[in-house]
């Protein structure tokens, strides 16, 4: 692999990591909410976590676009504090992959907390234990598995994203230039086949590895 390959191999990394890290607090508590509560707009509440799932990448990058832009509301905000950049920054890219990785997690993490045994909680309930220590004593150890194979499957996803990291971080070599965006370059430079090639198996490698992971832990759980 030539430095160009493993710059972007490495980038790509971290740009998953990041993008799991993100989603791993408000996502987690977004599953327990959507599992545990009944209440009034919870369909839209729903739709509106799952609509990256089926919205084309390119619009919710369009989206966080026009929001993180600098004429954005949240980006005019975001660029009045020195070295904070979102757009054509790999920072804009780990967010683009969060949101387009977030339904995925909460979906795996909250069918966990569906399935997880209710009289439990209803136990330590009784007990005198409050919502926040019932939560990580009971609810969080509970949904372990699912916990896990939700990370696995959001970080696989974070990996292959392309639409909304190009739209938001753009295709700058060595800057924003994750592992699909290089593919994407490759394909269209004369000889580049090669490389692109190289690329394609370790994207296979990795997202074959966290989906027999995430399924194995599934089963466990269901077990």
């Amino acid at each position: 692999m030539s430095a160009a390959e493993i710059a972007t191999v490495l980038l790509s990394l971290q740009v998953a990591l990041v993008a799991v890290l993100l989603i791993l607090v408000p996502g987690t508590g977004m599953a327990w909410f959507l599992a545990r509560r009944n209440f009034w707009g919870k369909f839209a509440v729903d739709a509106l976590v799952n609509l990256p799932l089926v919205l084309p990448p390119v619009v919710t990058g369009y989206g966080l676009l026009l929001l993180l832009g600098r004429n954005g509301p949240l980006g005019y905000w975001i660029g009045q504090w020195p070295g904070w950049r979102i757009v054509f920054d790999w920072k804009g890219a780990a967010l683009a992959s969060a949101v387009v990785a977030f339904p995925l997690f909460v979906r795996s993490v909250r069918l966990a907390f569906e399935q997880a045994d209710r009289s439990l909680e209803d136990a330590a309930r009784t007990l005198g234990d409050g919502p926040w220590k019932m939560f990580f004593r009971i609810s969080l150890p509970l949904a372990r598995n699912g916990l896990i194979a939700g990370i696995l499957l959001a970080f696989a996803r974070a990996l292959g994203e392309f639409g909304a990291t190009i739209m938001l971080a753009g295709n700058i070599p060595g800057q924003t230039q994750t592992i699909p965006l290089h593919i994407y370059q490759q394909l269209q430079t004369p000889g580049g086949e090669q490389g692109a090639w190289r690329l394609v198996a370790i994207s296979v490698l990795v997202a074959t590895a966290a989906l027999v992971a995430g399924n194995w832990l599934q089963r466990e759980r269901s077990r």
